[in-house]
C-alpha cells in the first residue's frame, strides 16, 4: 500500500494528519528509536523496517479498524515532510481514549504538538462524539506535561498501567 492511498483524517493551517501505512515504516523506525521516545514511551521492539511495518499494522491500522481512530502521521501540508505522530489510542485499562503524540526532536519548539493535538481533540469531540479524552505521561516528562496543560487538560491522578510500569500522570479533558 502506498502513502498516497492513506486516508487524510485532519487538516490544519500547517499540518495534515493521515492514517499510517506500510510506506511510513522508515519514518516510524526513526521515531520510535529516538532517545526521547525510548526515555518517555519505551522500547517497542521496533529495530528494523519489517518491525516498523508490523508495528503499523498491529497498532495504528488495527485501531482504525476496531475503534475508528488511532495514531496518525503528522506531516507539513506544503511539503508532506513527516514530523511525528498524534492521535488517539484505546487502552483496555483506561476509561477514555488516550491522546498520544511524539515528534522528532528536530521539529520540537514549532507548535506542531499543540496544533495537531488541538485538531485531534476537536475531531474527537465533533466527529467521533467522544465525551472526554485522557492523556498519560511520565511524571518527569516536562514538555508533554506543558503541552497537555496548554490544551486545557487537568491532572486527574497518578497511576501505573501495570504493576511494573513507571508512575504516570493521568490527564483528562474538561467535562
Amino acid at each position: 500500500m502506498s502513502s498516497s492511498s492513506s486516508r487524510l483524517v485532519i487538516r490544519t493551517d500547517r499540518l495534515q494528519l493521515r492514517e499510517l501505512v506500510a510506506d511510513d515504516a522508515v519514518f516510524i523506525l526513526e521515531l520510535v528509536n529516538e532517545p526521547s521516545w525510548l526515555l518517555h514511551i519505551g522500547d517497542k521492539g521496533v529495530h528494523s523496517v519489517e518491525d516498523a511495518e508490523r508495528y503499523i499494522a498491529l497498532g495504528p491500522q488495527t485501531s482504525y479498524e476496531q475503534h475508528g481512530f488511532g495514531l496518525y502521521l503528522v506531516e507539513l501540508t506544503e511539503t508532506a515532510t513527516s514530523l511525528g505522530i498524534c492521535g488517539l489510542l484505546k487502552r483496555e485499562t483506561m476509561d477514555y481514549p488516550d491522546l498520544g503524540f511524539a515528534f522528532l526532536p528536530r521539529h520540537w519548539g514549532q507548535g506542531y504538538a499543540i496544533e495537531s493535538a488541538v485538531a485531534v481533540l476537536e475531531y474527537a469531540k465533533k466527529e467521533l462524539r467522544l465525551e472526554r479524552v485522557a492523556a498519560i505521561t511520565k511524571v518527569d516528562n516536562a514538555s508533554s506535561i506543558r503541552v497537555l496543560e496548554n490544551l486545557g487538560m487537568k491532572i486527574e491522578r497518578r497511576l501505573r498501567l501495570t504493576e511494573d510500569d513507571d508512575e504516570l500522570l493521568l490527564f483528562l479533558t474538561p467535562c
